[in-house]
This record gives C-alpha cells, structure tokens and sequence, in this order.
C-alpha cells in the first residue's frame, strides 16, 4: 500500500489521500473538524501518524504544512460586505428551486413551465435549457463535487439525468405513482435518490439508468431526502410526521424516528454521520443519534412552524427558521440555544451556512435576504434588491458569492399586472479564491 499523492480540503477542514492498494487506486479522508486556528499543529500530525500508516516519516513535515495552510485559511478575517452584481428575469412561470454547483461557476433553476435552466454565474447568460418533462420540474440538484450531472424531479413523476455541459438526457427514471418532489445525490456520484408523493423513495444507479431499490415505509408524502457523508445510509422525511433511517445497500428501515406532533420541514446528517437533525411544522427541531436511532433532545424556542433547518460543516451548530420571523442557532452538544437571529419582519423559509460554517444566510417573504454571524447571532448584513418574497437562497463552495431566488410583481398599465421569477446575485467585494481543494504532491 502506497501513497501517491495529499489533496487539501479547505471546507470541511481535511486531507484526502490518494494511494494503491493490490494495484487498484483508492481514496481516503483524514477529516479535522475540530481543527483550530491554535491547533498544535504537530502534535496533531504525530497524533494522525498513530492512526493513519500512510502518514509515514517521509511525508509528516510535508502534512504539518498542509495542517497550518488549513488554519491559515481557518484563521482569514472575513470581514468584507457582499453586494448586488445581477438580478436576473429567469422564467416567466413560478420558479421552484436554485442550486450552484460546488465553484459557484454555473447554477440551475427548476420552474412551472417544465424546464430546467443552467445559467453561467459570471455573465449571466442562459447556457442550455433541459427540456423534456411533461409537467412543473419541482427539485434539482448538481451530483457536487463533480457537477457533470444534474439530476431533476417532476409533477410528470418522473426523474431525469442530464448532462452539464451538453444538455444531454442521460436516463429518464420512471416508477414513482406520484409527483416527484425531492431529489438527492450521494456524495460519491453513482446513486441518486427521489422522493414522492406516493410515499416511496427509490434509489437509481446513474451509469445502468436501472432502479436499485424503493424505500417503503411511510404513510404519507415524502418531502426530503439526504445521503450520509459515506453513501451507505439515507435519511427520508416525510408528512407522516416520522423521518426513517435506511440502508442503501439493502434498502432496509433501520431506524424510524417518531417523536414529533407535525408534519416534517427537512432532515439531515451531520458531517461525521454520527446525529441526524429534523425539523418540524409542530415548532420544534429534534436531534437524533444517527447509529442507535435513540432520541438526545428536543431543541424548543420557535413559537411558530419550523420550515427548514441544517447542520454547519462540522456538526457543532445547528440553525433553525420559522414562520415566526427568528432563527437560532443551537449547540449541537449541549442543546443550548446560542443565539437567536432576529430582524426579519416576516416568514423565514430557507436557512443555511457557509462551508465555513462562521456565516449564516436566511431568506424571508418580508423581501430581504440577511447575512448573520454563525457564532453571535448580529445581523451583518441586510440584502436587498428584492422586490418581493425570497423563497430559496444559497452560498456557493467558497462562500463569496450569494444567490437568491424571489418573485418579481411587474405592473402593468390599468393596474394589471404579471409575476414573473428573478434571481439576484451577490458577491463579496474583495475577491476570494474560487477553488476549495488545491493539489499537494506528497
């Protein structure tokens, strides 16, 4: 077994090594959640040699190295204000979702009028338009890290997958008795997952095209799915009010997590795949042991229905929104409440933080967009530019360029008027490296 080369991971904190065992490539990750701008650096790489027999004496300066290029990177003062480059008029008809791919480069939107568009960030300009479904292309979805393949759920009920760069439709996925409201990749690109209103899941294989398994067990809509960082478990939230854990392998129900009183907002695994997070219309977000099932506790405060909420990179802050115009931030170890971002007028419907995990982003039906500090809860910036509700928001990888999606009221003469959907943009006005993965030769 030998090491052929390090690869640094700026967001999470990691290193990817690549090395050949019995003559056949292979990958594996040294991840350092808890790493610190004061780490020991040393100490830690002795610590990882331990472990790790790849980490040999040969290479161990050559990895304290990449550790500090991690903290020095950990450590970048962030103190910079975004500002509105382009607002975009992307479909005539409702949009439903936007997505970047991991660089920010291009991003697609999903719409009522049966397309997927892919649009280029920098120039604005409409790359391609998937066409094919016979009905609203509800969720999409890059297959990041890679972003070569775009996968698109539909009210036609079915699935496709399509090409990046070509337009191409590689598969068009059919089985679901209902309309397709959820899709999801898993992180290593070969499955991706839908979810529907008929109250399965299925699991597909992207090279054959073929289903690999449905996922039964719900009684009613499914309305969120999300692979574990590994790819062999996925997580499926539904209105039934329960959220059930499954091996992807056997499509077994390992775990079904009952507790809550309202239908589920969304569900997802931490980073080391150790606690799940679920989100409630019944006002309360719960935290769940991801292995054993078992309930840890029942994170309170919202005095209205919690509409989304995830997890920061390293699984130690959990950030929560509601249609009582707050959000908080809870310690996913202590299940205290940090800090409560108020400030929104109105219903917050999105909620997510930068792969830094220092910075919040929300997005709210009073016309704004707000930007928070993951660790105090001061609102650093208000975005504006919208000219009514924002229903979807998103950083890209390197957390320098922001997008939103909201609806645009136009008036028209007599009073007449017609929605159409805009898409506007931020970016930070000091530049940031726009690659979160370098190549370091051991």
């Amino acid at each position: 077994m030998g090491l052929r080369r390090l690869l640094l991971r700026y967001y999470p904190p990691g290193i990817m090594l690549e090395y050949v065992q019995d003559g056949e490539p292979k990958t594996k990750s040294i991840d350092l959640l808890n790493l610190r701008p004061d780490t020991d650096a040393i100490a830690l790489v002795e610590e990882i040699q331990r472990g790790e027999p790849l980490i040999t004496a040969s290479c161990k300066e050559h990895v304290i190295h990449l550790v500090r290029r991690l903290q020095e990177k950990l450590g970048e003062n962030e103190d910079h204000k975004f500002h509105l480059f382009k607002v975009l008029r992307a479909h005539i008809l409702p949009l439903t979702n936007v997505a970047f791919n991991k660089s920010g480069s291009c991003f697609i939107t999903g719409s009522y009028d049966r397309t997927c568009k892919v649009w280029d960030t920098e120039s604005g300009e409409e790359l391609r338009t998937l066409e094919g479904h016979r009905n609203v292309v509800y969720a999409i979805a890059f297959n990041n890290p890679y972003g070569d393949k775009i996968a698109t759920g539909s009210f036609d009920k079915t699935c496709k997958l399509w090409s990046t760069e070509t337009g191409e439709c590689y598969h068009t996925f059919r089985g679901h008795s209902a309309e397709v409201v959820c899709v999801s990749f898993n992180l290593q690109s070969t499955l991706v997952a839908t979810g529907s209103m008929d109250t399965t899941a299925k699991l597909w294989d992207i090279e054959k095209g073929e289903e690999v398994v449905t996922l039964s067990g719900h009684s009613a809509e499914i309305i969120s799915l999300s692979f574990n960082t590994t790819g062999d478990k996925i997580i499926t939230g539904s209105f039934d009010h329960t959220v059930a854990v499954w091996d992807v392998g056997t499509g077994r129900m390992l775990h079904n997590l009952v507790g809550h009183q309202g239908e589920i907002s969304n569900a997802q695994f931490n980073w080391d795949c150790s606690l799940i997070v679920t989100g409630s219309m019944d006002k309360t977000c719960m935290l769940w042991n991801a292995m054993t099932g078992t309930h840890i506790a029942t994170l309170t405060g919202h005095s209205e229905e919690i509409l989304d909420v995830c997890f920061d990179y390293a699984g130690q802050r959990i950030a929560t929104c509601s249609v009582d115009g707050s959000a908080r931030v809870y310690d996913a170890e202590t299940q205290k409440c940090i800090a409560k971002l108020e400030g929104h007028s109105s219903e917050i419907s999105k909620i997510c933080f930068n792969s830094k995990g220092n910075r919040i982003l929300t997005a709210s039906s009073d016309k704004t967009a707000r930007l928070w500090d993951a660790a105090t809860g001061q609102c650093l910036q208000v975005l504006g530019g919208h000219t009514d509700e924002i229903f979807s928001c998103a950083f890209n990888y390197t957390g320098n360029m922001i997008i939103t999606g909201f609806i645009d009221f136009t008036q028209k003469n007599h009073g007449s008027g017609k929605y159409e959907q805009s898409i506007c943009f931020f970016d930070l006005l000091s530049e940031v490296p726009k690659h979160g993965m370098q190549d370091d030769l051991s």
